[in-house]
C-alpha cells in the first residue's frame, strides 16, 4: 500500500462520525424495561376490568333454573370477596351462612363473618359482624331475601343493622328499650314490614340481673310494640315464628310457647313437653297449627310434632325422622306438605347428643356442631332428601322464605378464584405502577 493511499484512508476514517455504542445500548435497555412495565400495567388493568362474572363473583345460574332457588351446595367466600354493600349490588339472596371455617373468622379467630349467596346465581358476598352471630338465629334473612338483619353489637347504643342487599345501603334500627345493653333480631314479619327484636336490660345498678324484652318494630315508622318482658332464664328462643298472614306470632320463653297478636295481646300459651322446642321460623303450618321439634332418645332421632295453639296434641305430619344429628330447625313448608329443615351434624367431641335436657341453643352452639345440611322431608317418604350441603365448620344457615316456598334447588358452582375486592386491589396496584412509570419517564425527559 502506498503512502498516499494510507493517508487517504486515514482522512476518510477521521471523517466517519463516532457511533455511541454504550449510550445507545443503555437507552435501548431503558426503553425495553419501561415498555415491559407499561405492558404489565396494561395487563393488570385489563384483568381488573374483566367483568366479575368471569372471575367467580357472579357465576350465573345453570341453564334451566327459574328465579330464586336453593344452591345444592355452599362454598366458602373467596379471598377478597365483595361486601354486601359493594357495587354492583347483589340483589336478593337465597342463603346466608356463618361458622368457624376459614374466611368466616378474622385474623385473631374471632367469629362473625357472614357469607351471602345470590338468589339465582352463585354471587358470593360477605358481611362482618365481629362476634358470634349464627345465621338463622342471630342473623336473619328477610322473607324475600332482600334484607339482612344483624345486631350492631354496641353496648352503649345498641340496635339492629338492616342491610339492603339490592340497594347497597344500611339502615340502623335503634333499640326500642331504654337502658338496653344488647339488641338483636328475632324474626321477620311475612311481608318484611316489621322486625321482632330482643333486648337485654340490666335489672339493677349492680348489673347482676337482667330482663329480656321482645318487641315488634315497624320498619316504615320505627314504632315499636312491646310483646313481652321477662326475667326468666333462659330467655327467648330464636327465631320468632310468624303465621303466613302475619296475624299471629309464636315464640318460646324457657319451656313455654306463647302466641300473641302483632299489637301485643297474648292469645295463648302452653308448656312444652320434655325435650321439645318450637320448631323454628317455619313453625306455623298452613292450617294454623304449630310444629314442634322433638328428640327421641331411643334411636337418637328427631321428628316434627304438631300441636294446636293451646298445646293440644294433633296428629303428626307423615314425615320421616332425622337421625344422627344434634338438632333440627324448621325453615318452612312447600305447598305439597314437604318440610325443609336445617340438620346440625354433631362435633365428635361435643356432649353426647343422646343426653336429654340440653337446650336448643346448646345443641346448635358452634362448639357442638361440625357442619350443617338442609333436608327435605316429603310426606310418605321413607328418608329425608339432602337439598344443600356445606363444608365442615359452616355451622349455621338461613334460607329466604321465598326460596323455601318456591321449592326449587339449582346446581351450584361456588366461586374458587379471588373475589371482587382482590381484583379491585390488583387494579389499584396496576394504576399505581403505571402512574409511577409515567412520572419517572417524564422526569428523565426533562433532565
Amino acid at each position: 500500500m502506498s503512502v498516499r493511499l494510507r493517508e487517504a484512508l486515514r482522512e476518510a476514517a477521521a471523517e466517519v462520525p463516532a457511533y455511541p455504542v454504550h449510550d445507545r445500548a443503555v437507552r435501548t435497555a431503558r426503553r425495553t424495561r419501561w415498555r415491559a412495565a407499561a405492558a404489565v400495567s396494561a395487563v393488570l388493568a385489563l384483568v381488573a376490568a374483566v367483568p366479575l362474572t368471569v372471575r367467580g363473583d357472579g357465576r350465573t345460574a345453570p341453564a334451566g333454573s327459574d328465579g330464586a332457588a336453593l344452591p345444592d351446595r355452599l362454598g366458602l367466600p373467596p379471598f377478597g370477596a365483595l361486601r354486601a354493600t359493594d357495587r354492583p349490588a347483589l340483589g336478593p339472596a337465597s342463603v346466608v351462612f356463618s361458622g368457624q371455617a376459614r374466611r368466616l373468622t378474622g385474623l385473631f379467630d374471632e367469629n362473625g363473618t357472614v357469607g351471602i349467596v345470590g338468589a339465582d346465581a352463585d354471587r358470593y358476598r360477605t358481611w362482618t359482624v365481629g362476634f358470634e352471630a349464627p345465621a338463622g338465629e342471630g342473623v336473619l334473612l328477610s322473607p324475600d331475601g332482600r334484607f339482612l338483619a344483624v345486631p350492631d353489637g354496641s353496648p352503649t347504643t345498641p340496635g339492629v343493622d338492616v342491610i339492603d342487599l339490592a340497594g347497597g345501603t344500611v339502615r340502623r334500627l335503634p333499640s326500642p328499650r331504654p337502658g338496653s345493653v344488647w339488641t338483636g333480631p328475632a324474626g321477620w314479619a311475612p311481608d318484611g314490614s316489621a322486625l321482632a327484636v330482643v333486648d337485654t336490660t340490666p335489672a339493677n345498678p349492680e348489673r347482676n340481673s337482667y330482663v329480656n324484652t321482645l318487641s315488634l318494630v315497624r320498619l316504615d315508622t320505627g314504632r315499636a310494640v312491646r310483646l313481652l318482658e321477662t326475667t326468666q332464664v333462659p330467655g327467648f328462643g330464636s327465631p320468632v315464628a310468624f303465621a303466613a298472614d302475619g296475624s299471629r306470632l309464636a315464640f318460646q320463653v324457657g319451656t313455654k310457647v306463647l302466641v300473641s297478636s302483632p299489637d301485643g295481646r297474648q292469645l295463648f300459651s302452653f308448656p312444652l313437653p320434655a325435650d321439645t322446642a318450637l320448631a323454628g321460623k317455619g313453625a306455623w303450618l298452613p292450617d294454623g297449627s304449630l310444629a314442634l321439634v322433638a328428640h327421641e332418645s331411643a334411636g337418637d332421632r328427631w321428628r316434627l310434632r304438631r300441636v294446636d295453639t293451646d298445646g293440644r296434641e294433633l296428629p303428626a305430619p307423615p314425615l320421616a325422622a332425622v337421625s344422627g344429628v344434634t338438632a333440627i330447625r324448621l325453615l318452612g313448608w312447600l305447598p305439597d306438605g314437604t318440610a325443609w329443615v336445617v340438620a346440625y351434624r354433631p362435633e365428635p367431641s361435643a356432649p353426647s347428643r343422646y343426653a336429654d335436657g340440653l337446650e336448643m341453643d346448646q345443641r346448635t352452639a358452634y362448639g357442638n356442631v361440625r357442619s350443617i345440611r338442609v333436608l327435605g322431608l316429603t310426606p310418605g317418604a321413607a328418608a329425608p332428601v339432602t337439598l344443600l350441603t356445606a363444608p365442615d365448620q359452616v355451622l349455621a344457615v338461613d334460607v329466604a322464605d321465598s326460596v323455601v316456598h318456591a321449592g326449587r334447588v339449582r346446581e351450584a358452582d361456588p366461586p374458587s378464584g379471588p373475589g371482587g375486592r382482590a381484583w379491585w386491589g390488583a387494579g389499584l396496584v396496576a394504576l399505581a405502577l403505571g402512574g409511577l412509570a409515567a412520572y419517572r419517564r417524564l422526569r428523565r425527559r426533562r433532565r
